[in-house]
């Protein structure tokens, strides 16, 4: 298997070339976003399922801002000391999910370890705020660590989105590397709490390429697994900018095919393994 490391020199290999989204639905959210200037990070992130995710009637909005107080090695967003906590933001997301007509939303945030609170009574205020605006439409909550405080995390869990999720992204061993303030041991506890708090369905994501060896992503796999967690996607680590950590090796889908079926011979509830899986992928689909 070589390695491919990921420069102006080497080309993606042809599965990663992503289709440019078409469709009516996308055209008709893609007017909506733009005339009401809505907040997707669908848009922001450049996901390369966004046509698709759009055309079935999911998008993924992040809250809390968009400066984080981590410097994770592999996410787009911007680092520093973030504004102050716009409390108009809960109704302004459930006004936007709404307009799009929304069927699945995802939401997630930024981290928030200035505030007391962690950003967890503004993630508890959006959940309620899409119930009362957007009754019909179905939640993912991509949440931070919270710094593992439960208190913080059973705010979430006693607003019952249909799924909670929270993301492991690598192996142990990259942990720190590619996390830098978060911990692996802390964020299994994190899904295993929120199954023990009584969430109905849980799920978290890995991204691949980092440098980690097969053995350590079955570890990782049997680690989620052993966690209660429902739902695993892996995916392929892309680079953001030529700042962030770069792709090591680009996964073949062979690979990804046999790292599902072993994710499924576990017991999972849903997988998704395939390079241009991101966490919010097939995401309507985890809810049953």
């Amino acid at each position: 298997m070589e390695n491919l490391v990921q420069d102006t020199t080497v080309q993606k290999p042809k599965w990663i070339r992503v289709k440019l989204p078409t469709g009516k639905n996308y055209r008709e959210l893609r007017t909506l976003v733009d005339k009401y200037k809505l907040n997707t990070i669908c848009q922001s992130g450049s996901c390369p399922n966004m046509g698709e995710c759009w055309g079935e009637g999911t998008a993924t909005f992040m809250i809390l801002g968009n400066i984080c107080t981590r410097s994770c090695g592999f996410c787009g967003v911007k680092t520093g000391k973030p504004l102050d906590v716009n409390w108009d933001e809960p109704e302004k997301v459930a006004r936007s999910i709404k307009l799009m007509k929304i069927k699945h939303a995802v939401l997630t945030s930024v981290d928030r370890d200035d505030l007391k609170d962690m950003g967890s009574i503004l993630w508890a205020e959006t959940v309620n705020a899409v119930r009362r605006i957007s009754p019909g439409t179905t939640m993912e909550t991509l949440i931070p660590d919270f710094q593992g405080i439960t208190k913080h995390i059973d705010r979430l869990v006693e607003v019952a989105p249909e799924v909670i999720s929270h993301n492991m992204e690598t192996v142990k061993r990259l942990t720190r590397e590619v996390r830098i303030q978060a911990k692996y041991e802390r964020s299994l506890e994190v899904l295993r709490y929120l199954k023990e708090a009584g969430q109905r369905r849980t799920k978290t994501g890995v991204m691949l390429g980092l440098g980690e060896t097969k053995d350590e992503v079955f570890q990782t796999i049997e680690d989620i697994r052993n966690a209660n967690v429902d739902v695993i996607t892996l995916g392929q680590y892309l680079q953001p900018t030529k700042k962030h950590l770069p792709v090591k090796r680009f996964i073949t889908p062979e690979e990804f095919d046999e790292l599902g079926d072993f994710a499924r011979s576990l017991g999972f509830r849903h997988v998704e393994s395939s390079p241009l899986v991101r966490s919010s992928y097939h995401a309507e689909k985890h809810i049953h």
